[in-house]
């Protein structure tokens, strides 16, 4: 069983996806210069108990800079596929 980040007593842990998991956006982050399909990885995960769980995510730069560091719901996320192809492109911050 893969390791999920751990969360506080009594917290559903049935999250979909792994810490440092890569995942793609699925909606463009506008004020981090960020777009649909960008990727990002998992560094923390925000659980609850009565709204959809969020993810923090930090985005690198091919060179492995960090360009953002972002939490959003598990809804903007996409986990990669083996069907995925990676795509480059020039970033320009917000």
């Amino acid at each position: 069983m893969p390791d999920y980040v751990t969360a506080a007593p009594g917290i559903n842990l049935n999250s979909p996806y792994r810490l440092f998991q890569q995942v793609a956006l699925t909606w463009d982050v506008v004020e981090h210069g960020l777009k649909r399909g960008d990727l990002a990885t998992i560094v923390e995960h925000h659980p609850t108990e009565d709204r959809e769980d969020g993810y923090s995510l930090e985005v690198f730069d091919a060179l492995g800079e960090t360009i953002a560091v972002i939490t959003l719901p598990a809804s903007a996320l996409q986990p990669l596929s083996a069907n995925d192809i990676l795509h480059v492109r020039s970033f320009t911050a917000a």
